[in-house]
């Protein structure tokens, strides 16, 4: 690690802590010839590959933008939206890959999105499955329906 103040290519580190979220780790650093300290924030990087091809690093913005979408008019609160977008997150870190594809991103957000809102999770469901009618909707509110009378019956 460079030294930002004299480009020394020796830094000492003097204190190490991990995030609240457990993903970043920062370090108070302290260059030995300038006596300047500063500080380093390392993170492991989530990539997210498109269907395109390109890749891009995952952004937890985007998911809670995309999900905004299938929420307008329904009474959800943006602290609702944000915990979802973390959730998200966590469950794609969780699974240990250093990149997931933009289909497992959509696949990770319905799960909480159901939980949160069944209408939302059904708009958002119809773009991200590509629903093409009127039966499409109707199979996903059978299902829904489905594992509603299931959970009532444990």
């Amino acid at each position: 690690m460079h030294c930002p103040f004299c480009q020394n290519t020796d830094t000492k580190v003097i204190d190490t802590r991990i995030s609240e979220d457990g993903h970043a780790i920062r370090r108070r650093r302290e260059c030995p010839k300038c006596g300047n300290r500063f500080t380093t924030l390392e993170t492991t990087m989530l990539l997210v590959t498109k269907h395109s091809g390109n890749v891009e690093p995952f952004d937890r913005a985007k998911v809670v933008s995309g999900v905004r979408k299938a929420c307008q008019g329904r009474p959800i609160k943006e602290e609702d939206l944000k915990m979802l977008g973390q959730q998200v997150e966590e469950d794609l870190r969780a699974r240990g890959l250093a990149q997931v594809d933009s289909e497992e991103v959509g696949r990770a957000i319905l799960k909480p999105l159901k939980d949160l809102d069944l209408v939302a999770y059904l708009r958002f469901a119809s773009v991200y499955q590509n629903f093409s009618d009127l039966d499409d909707f109707q199979d996903a509110i059978n299902a829904l329906r489905a594992e509603e009378g299931e959970s009532h019956q444990r």
